[in-house]
């Protein structure tokens, strides 16, 4: 594995994102989810399944990952231009393999821009933030709750209740990972880590709230995905929870897209369950070999 460091720059402020390179062979790019605990690093176990075929990079996303962050207001068209950056300067890769909301934003991207980013392979996919998703919509208080992250005091606080042991062993084993207990020892030290890291509260925070949803509604996200050009294989796991899924299973049917629904699994499917991951996404790409 090498790791090295990205340099994107984003009103005038200058940020440095981690990215692993492992394996040999196609490139891949691998993007995490955004969530209080995503990084680049829950892609390792789908990339140490892969990097005996294919070439893969993991990066984080700014606001992301397991370095200090800026103190930004985070919104979405920052990570829009992010994505664009990414694929301009390491040039087109083989395929791309995204997680949840970077799904998205992915959707979005090569929507607009055939070919730029390969084949896609979303891993389930989503474009809703955990709090909408609970109250069933988007409310502009919503975004209000988000900016106050920003704030001294108040902010840190909002942050802590969010990102909590109890509350992230919670969230995990509802909506994250299928088995409960996979989250404990090194690994929950891990996760806990970095939520620690400088800045971290700003694009976190929002995440929860909505804020970065690459999509306003739910007719937008579908109407990118029609418009994908690029062979696209969506992929979630059985135990994903009900309204997330129902996000999915509508992605899914579009014409155009192929679909596999894994025995097992969640949101964090790809993490928890690399190699039936592997497995569907070698077999994907080997019927579209150029």
């Amino acid at each position: 594995m090498t790791e090295s460091r990205i340099s994107w720059t984003w009103r005038d402020k200058s940020i440095e994102l981690g990215c692993e390179t492992r394996g040999r062979g196609p490139a891949v790019l691998m993007l995490p989810a955004l969530s209080s605990i995503s990084t680049r690093a829950e892609m390792r176990p789908l990339a140490d399944a892969l990097c005996a075929t294919f070439t893969t990079t993991a990066v984080d996303w700014p606001g992301f990952g397991d370095r200090p962050r800026p103190p930004v207001a985070w919104r979405p068209d920052a990570l829009r231009d992010f994505l664009r950056f990414l694929l301009q300067t390491s040039g087109r890769p083989f395929a791309t393999i995204a997680a949840g909301h970077a799904a998205g934003y992915l959707i979005a991207h090569a929507a607009a821009h055939p070919g730029s980013a390969g084949r896609l392979i979303l891993v389930a996919p989503t474009w809703r933030g955990p709090l909408p998703t609970m109250m069933g919509g988007r409310r502009d208080a919503f975004r209000t709750v988000a900016d106050l992250v920003d704030l001294p005091v108040i902010g840190p606080a909002l942050y802590r209740l969010n990102v909590n042991r109890s509350m992230i062993r919670m969230m995990v084993a509802g909506h994250v990972y299928a088995d409960s207990g996979w989250l404990a020892g090194p690994r929950l030290a891990e996760k806990l880590a970095v939520t620690h890291a400088r800045g971290a509260r700003h694009a976190s925070f929002r995440f929860v709230a909505g804020a970065l949803d690459p999509m306003p509604t739910r007719e937008a996200f579908l109407a990118a995905a029609r418009a994908l050009a690029d062979p696209t294989l969506v992929l979630y796991g059985a135990k994903t929870p009900p309204r997330s899924r129902a996000e999915m299973e509508m992605l899914a049917k579009l014409p155009g897209i192929a679909s596999r629904v894994l025995p097992d699994g969640k949101l964090a499917v790809h993490e928890e369950f690399p190699a039936p991951v592997a497995a569907a996404v070698r077999e994907f790409l080997a019927c579209r070999a150029q």
